[in-house]
């Protein structure tokens, strides 16, 4: 029996629910990969493993593209094909030839975001500007755009937060709806004039125009909805719940019925039009009853409408169903694509993908290049190295489906039985299974603020580090240096997130949800529009069932924040509200780290010998941020000083209390903030103290932050967040079940906490330009530069950062780990 006519007996099983592995049983089962495989293109095969585990082999035929491609429409004659990139770098609307994929046309535009629709004449095509609050408007004659008017909805912002995203466009008319102000535009096309705008109940992602009545649909992106307005009477109708974070819409050609995507559920809802109401909800992901991660955010129904095509962003391919019966939709397989694909049509028998990160890394162009300190414009930062890329191919028939669904799941390293019982070896402190008994009762998660490997370690000789990158050594940074010595050196060791405005949600949700994913790149930009800060744009921005602390709470287990989520001393979260320490300072650098140690120690004796320690204790030492060059700040080695005498001392103090024979110390840094590391900018540092780490141990292989929080959630009995954490390798190599009760003992500093900048030149005027309220405020490549020349000097040049999106490790082998005495 072949895999997919498996896949079609077993379908009529799982009504409402979504794929199963049925394409045989190895890939689900499959050996997991020796520890230590470093990322990269895999030998003899089309496959290449990304950072975190999952591997990408895109079918089809590659065209390239521009920064983030986050929409792709087909004109009504299907000959052509419309882009908008929307990312970092240059954002453009292209024209493609769908026949070929031959890019035919690029047209720049200053501002973009995922808003894209042709006129019904296919002679016009309507693109969103994003937070420049226009939509731009171009002329197809032939096979070129020539740029027309742009509809003004408002002054840029700042000064009008509007962000237009979806479009949709009739003869008369276009429809625009908006996730800053929450809005439909409705503008007359002859006129150019705006002349209704209508209020909706939440952030709004797309629009549809139903095909045979006077009607719109409007997924409401932070609104768990889809709103419905009447044309003829001017009114919005009662909205209708769909699952989290709906975006991507499709409707059938006789509007019976609407497909709407859901990002944060693994799900696609179908919805009756007639009824105004969800008569089935297909799950997308890999797996039935799959943490966050899959991602749905583009849909297309096959020409004759019997199929839908489902991209799963996060999980790098397309679901694909069999939706010819209204009431009982049936699952027929996945194929893969390049990394997040963002959105999918359908021309004829041509399936064509957008992949909003491509299918391959790009080198640094320039090698070493001076950085500008606005809108990050230097060569080699992330932001304009991940391109995106069209993928295209035919409809695939059955034959070739199944061999995809095989290929799909050959990619991906996340299965039902990883994630009921990760790879760890039997004895180990760190359970094999959530709910068993660890002998680790107390969880120190440490959370700071962007350092790469090499800033603060390159200078050890046992690890793979490059001295000439270190700005932090060991005497700056004694006790960063002595933990590695006294425990375990990590030195393979990456951060998820890309940037500080995905950083704390990636530490404290192992998921940066499509929300964050997708509007970081235009603040970074400077183009514009509010990003996620430490939960501020509430529902819209989080993962559906929460973050670390929600999960602690439905488990029964006890928590307590030390500034995380908190922000100018209030919590941006209920759950933090009556679990914090309220004489802890959040991110403010006026607060020095051993002033915030010294709060964290009264208050862990109060709660010890009260009995009352929680479970879990997620402790902000934000102040290796720094505050760069700016004249009369603290020295940015002042600054990295202070945070390693306090870790030093809150290890101290840990380590001769009574708790410290259960208790373990896991600490990374939020993201890595593109600094100058010789392996890649994503590679970070990160320490693991306490009784059960090993003693004197270096470790190479290569762990990420979901593999972190895999780790915490295992000791604590939690499930994993997101399909990312029930995939990562858990550090249990670190992890000795022989404990070892020595205390630590704090090096004294051997720099000056209290050095400040004093030199008013260059850097001290460019660090003038930067928001330093919160920690993702200032543009981070230009503030790691003014770092880089506050230390080094100010006519010091610092290396671009190497961006292997697909890391490489310099050196051909590397061994698995290095044996330390345990004891």
């Amino acid at each position: 029996m072949t895999p997919f006519k498996k896949l079609r007996r077993l379908a009529p099983l799982l009504p409402l629910l979504g794929l199963l592995s049925c394409t045989g049983n190895s890939a689900q089962k499959a050996a997991p990969e020796a520890p230590g495989v470093l990322p990269g293109p895999i030998a003899g095969t089309a496959q290449t493993r990304l950072s975190n585990g999952w591997k990408l082999s895109p079918a089809g035929t590659a065209t390239p593209l521009g920064d983030l491609p986050l929409n792709l429409q087909i004109s009504p004659d299907g000959r052509l094909a419309a882009v908008v990139n929307a990312g970092w770098g240059k954002n453009s609307v292209q024209l493609l030839d769908v026949a070929t994929g031959q890019l035919l046309d690029t047209k720049e535009v200053p501002a973009a975001w995922a808003g894209l629709a042709f006129a019904p004449d296919g002679r016009t095509i309507y693109a969103s500007g994003g937070q420049h609050n226009r939509i731009h408007t171009f002329k197809v004659e032939g096979q070129k755009l020539l740029a027309d008017s742009a509809l003004v909805l408002g002054e840029k912002w700042p000064k009008q937060k509007i962000g237009v995203a979806g479009v949709a466009a009739d003869a008369e008319r276009l429809y625009a709806v908006t996730r800053e102000d929450n809005s439909l535009y409705i503008i007359t096309r002859k006129t150019q004039q705006v002349e209704r705008v209508v209020k909706l109940p939440a952030e709004a992602y797309g629009v549809v125009l139903h095909p045979t009545q006077r009607a719109l649909y409007i997924s409401l992106w932070g609104g768990h909805a889809v709103a419905t307005y009447d044309l003829d009477h001017q009114v919005l109708l009662p909205t209708i719940p769909v699952g989290s974070h709906p975006n991507a819409l499709a409707i059938s050609r006789d509007g019976s019925r609407l497909f709407v995507a859901n990002a944060n559920s693994n799900s696609v809802s179908v919805i009756n039009t007639r009824r105004g109401l969800v008569t089935e909800t297909l799950n997308t992901a890999l797996f039935p009853a799959s943490p966050a991660g899959s991602t749905p955010d583009g849909l297309a129904l096959s020409a004759d409408e019997s199929q839908l095509f489902i991209a799963n962003a996060d999980n790098n391919c397309l679901a694909v169903f069999d939706v010819r019966d209204a009431a009982t939709s049936r699952p027929l397989g996945f194929i893969p694509t390049g990394w997040y694909p963002t959105a999918v049509a359908v021309a004829g028998k041509q399936l064509l993908i957008t992949n909003g990160k491509g299918s391959t890394s790009k080198p640094n162009p320039n090698g070493p290049n001076p950085v500008r300190d606005v809108g990050e414009k230097g060569a080699g930062y992330i932001g304009g190295l991940l391109l995106g890329s069209l993928s295209r191919l035919p409809v695939p028939d059955e034959k070739a489906l199944a061999a995809y669904s095989t290929q799909v799941y050959a990619n991906t390293p996340f299965s039902k039985s990883r994630e009921a019982s990760p790879d760890v070896p039997a004895g180990n402190p760190v359970p094999q299974r959530v709910g068993e008994k660890s002998p680790i009762k107390h969880v120190f998660y440490i959370i700071k603020e962007n350092r790469t490997y090499d800033q603060v370690l390159g200078d050890l000789p046992a690890g793979n580090g490059d001295i000439s990158l270190c700005l932090f050594p060991e005497k700056v940074t004694p006790n960063h240096h002595a933990l590695t010595r006294e425990f375990v050196l990590l030195d393979n060791f990456y951060v998820d997130a890309e940037v500080s405005a995905d950083g704390h949600n990636w530490s404290t949700a192992a998921y940066a949800t499509d929300f964050v994913e997708k509007t970081w790149p235009s603040n970074y930009s400077g183009r514009g529009g509010d990003y996620d800060f430490e939960g501020s744009k509430g529902e819209v921005a989080e993962p559906q069932d929460g973050f670390l602390w929600d999960y602690c709470l439905r488990a029964g287990r006890t928590f307590r924040s030390y500034g995380e989520f908190v922000f100018g001393g209030k919590p941006t979260k209920p759950a933090i509200a009556a679990n914090y320490c309220k004489e802890y300072a959040g991110f403010n650098l006026k607060v020095k780290d051993v002033d915030r140690e010294k709060v964290w120690e009264q208050d862990f004796d109060q709660l010890v010998a009260a009995g009352k320690l929680p479970n879990l204790s997620i402790i902000r030492l934000p102040n290796d941020h720094t505050y760069g060059a700016r004249k009369g700040e603290l020295h940015p080695l002042s600054y990295a000083a202070d945070n390693d005498l306090a870790l030093g001392r809150l290890i101290e103090h840990l380590s001769n209390s009574p708790v410290w024979k259960e208790s373990v110390v896991m600490i990374v840094e939020d993201d890595a903030q593109n600094g100058p590391d010789h392996v890649d900018a994503h590679r970070s540092t990160a320490y693991l103290i306490g009784p059960y780490i090993r003693r004197n141990a270096v470790v190479h292989t290569a762990y990420t932050t979901s593999g972190m929080l895999r780790t915490l959630e295992l000791i604590l009995g939690l499930p994993p967040m997101s399909q990312y954490d029930a995939a990562a390798l858990p550090l249990w190599a670190c992890f000795t079940p022989r404990p070892n009760f020595k205390p630590y003992t704090v090096r004294p500093a051997t720099t000056a906490l209290d050095a400040r900048n004093t030199a008013f030149n260059a850097p001290a005027r460019r660090a003038l330009q930067f928001d330093m309220s919160r920690e993702d405020a200032a543009p981070d490549l230009a503030f790691n530069e003014n770092i880089w020349q506050a230390i080094r000097g100010e006519k010091s040049q610092m290396p671009a950062p190497r961006r292997a999106a697909f890391l490489r490790e310099a050196k051909a082998e590397r061994e698995e780990e290095e044996e330390g005495d345990d004891d």
